[in-house]
């Protein structure tokens, strides 16, 4: 007897990876009005995407509210009764992209199996694809954040911290007792991200997946050893499924 699925929830769209002036998200006039509530939650997504492209395009200092309201389609009175200004709005679209991505990451972590070194690896692959798959919103939150203020800076760093999670069954680390366990993984995790973040800012973006093997070894030899490191450091092969992409990107990266 077959066991019904539970239907999944639509995925939710990264900013950035859909053009704001989107035609299917354009506001239908007619006898049939929608809400209001709708009415703000789609023009609040539109202005995410414009947000990411033109602060992306332009960098953070130089993308305007007007630029960004005319990348989304949407009014600047439509926008301030959304946003307090520039900088609420970036957080606002930082805070919902990462979440997004932590999501597509932890499915990953728990979906590669019981072995850590597997599951670390598919976390990361996870975040290098969905980065490249939308460029926009891999520049805006891990170069631009940094010129957004500091209230984007303590977010950025609060998001280095929750990934200290994809550590905890990394096991004990080095034997010796010299090593702090805690800074090791905090020193692990920076480096990760001043990695991805270099490649973001020099580019191409698109050419992110090529760091896995460097970032599985790198973050997995602190904990396991050469030889064990060495053994899950690998490209990207058939047996390791489909690429992963950002809800409503394209499926290859652009």
């Amino acid at each position: 007897m077959s066991t019904l699925r539970r239907p999944q929830p639509a995925p939710i769209p990264l900013p950035g990876a859909r053009p704001g002036r989107d035609p299917d998200r354009a506001i239908k006039r007619g006898p049939r009005r929608v809400s209001a509530e709708v009415v703000a939650a789609t023009q609040r997504d539109r202005l995410f995407d414009g947000l990411v492209q033109e602060v992306a395009t332009k960098g953070y200092e130089n993308a305007r509210v007007t630029d960004i309201c005319r990348a989304a389609g949407v009014t600047r009175p439509a926008f301030y009764a959304l946003f307090t200004g520039k900088e609420d709005a970036f957080l606002a679209a930082y805070r919902h992209g990462i979440a997004v991505v932590s999501q597509l990451m932890e499915n990953a972590y728990r979906d590669a199996g019981p072995d850590w070194p597997d599951a670390a690896r598919a976390a990361l692959r996870t975040l290098l694809e969905v980065l490249a798959s939308v460029p926009a919103f891999a520049r805006m939150a891990l170069v631009e954040v940094d010129a957004a203020g500091p209230d984007a800076r303590r977010e950025r760093d609060a998001l280095l911290t929750s990934f200290r999670r994809f550590f905890a069954d990394a096991g004990p680390g080095p034997a010796t007792g010299d090593v702090d366990r805690d800074l090791l993984v905090s020193t692990v995790v920076g480096g990760l991200h001043a990695t991805i973040r270099g490649r973001v800012a020099q580019g191409p973006i698109e050419e992110l997946p090529l760091l896995l093997p460097v970032l599985t070894y790198a973050a997995t030899a602190p904990f396991l050893g050469r030889d064990a490191a060495s053994r899950a450091t690998r490209p990207v092969s058939p047996g390791d499924g489909p690429s992963a992409t950002a809800p409503c990107a394209p499926s290859e990266p652009h």
